[in-house]
């Protein structure tokens, strides 16, 4: 149990949890339901969603709940390896509590058929190592939104290389947006050069001593895109600018769509290793001592 009384899960094999301790629905709201900005759709238009790393379904559920007061439709895909995150929130009422019927009925046709359909919205979760299940989405098929929410990038690098970033970006509608918690700068800087522009997400109120809430990666087909100040999202900061100009920035690279964890890893560092950005250390004392 999380502290804004929402439920969440740790992982063995990632060694990591799914959410932070400060509240797994507060983290939806703050790093993927604000970002996306549902309000800028217009009212019958049909939004399409793609989650990566589905887990245990937050992201999705709260969006499709603040979907469904509007008019707005949804065209939803989701990819996912593992059954089980969805499969145990269900089975605990404090997580069933936190739904509409509406949207608890689309969490267990999820769960039990991997499809729903309804008047309003229609999804289906393709099961499966994303980099391989990604290949299934058809190429006409564009993205007005992208959660990737998959462990972080020390852990699950996989999902996190260049290749499957750039694959990502190949989805986008127009002026889509990729929206993740990450903030590291080997994904930003791969974002960047998938010809997204990139922006910060502002830190919430709960997170006053932060820097960043995470990355917006934004089509460069979006001819709208500003830096007002109701905006979710605000330029990198310098800070943030010269992040990517160290070692940090060093892409992790899949070539193979099947790399191990570990050859990913060791890639990096060998790159890293021999690499003339500069050293990320001193980027860290310039900036935090």
């Amino acid at each position: 149990m999380t502290k804004d009384g929402s439920f969440s899960l740790k992982s063995n094999y990632f060694n990591e949890t799914f959410h932070s301790g400060s509240g797994a629905l507060n983290e939806a709201l703050t790093k993927f339901i604000c970002p996306s900005q549902i309000e800028i759709f217009k009212e019958e238009s049909t939004i399409r969603i793609l989650d990566v790393c589905f887990g245990l379904g937050y992201n999705s559920a709260a969006l499709l709940d603040a979907l469904q007061q509007t008019s707005i439709k949804a065209k939803w895909l989701g990819l996912e390896i593992d059954p089980r995150p969805l499969d145990l929130a269900l089975k605990e009422k404090d997580f069933q509590n936190l739904w509409s019927t509406n949207i608890l009925s689309i969490l267990q046709s999820l769960r039990k058929h991997s499809q729903w359909n309804n008047d309003w919205s229609e999804g289906l979760l393709l099961w499966g190592d994303a980099r391989k299940m990604i290949k299934a989405i058809s190429k006409t098929w564009k993205a007005d939104l992208v959660f990737l929410d998959a462990f972080s990038p020390t852990h699950c690098p996989e999902l996190w290389t260049e290749e499957f970033l750039s694959k990502l970006a190949k989805l986008l509608s127009p002026g889509g947006r990729i929206i993740t918690y990450c903030r590291a700068a080997a994904v930003r800087a791969s974002l960047r050069r998938s010809g997204l522009q990139i922006f910060s997400i502002k830190p919430s109120q709960f997170t006053q001593n932060n820097w960043s809430e995470g990355t917006i990666a934004i089509s460069s087909d979006n001819k709208n895109v500003n830096n007002a100040k109701d905006q979710p999202w605000q330029l990198l900061s310098p800070m943030e600018e010269e992040h990517l100009l160290t070692r940090a920035a060093t892409p992790y690279r899949d070539l193979s769509g099947a790399d191990k964890p570990c050859e990913i890893i060791d890639r990096r560092k060998i790159e890293q290793f021999h690499s003339n950005l500069k050293v990320t250390s001193d980027w860290r004392r310039r900036w935090f001592n």
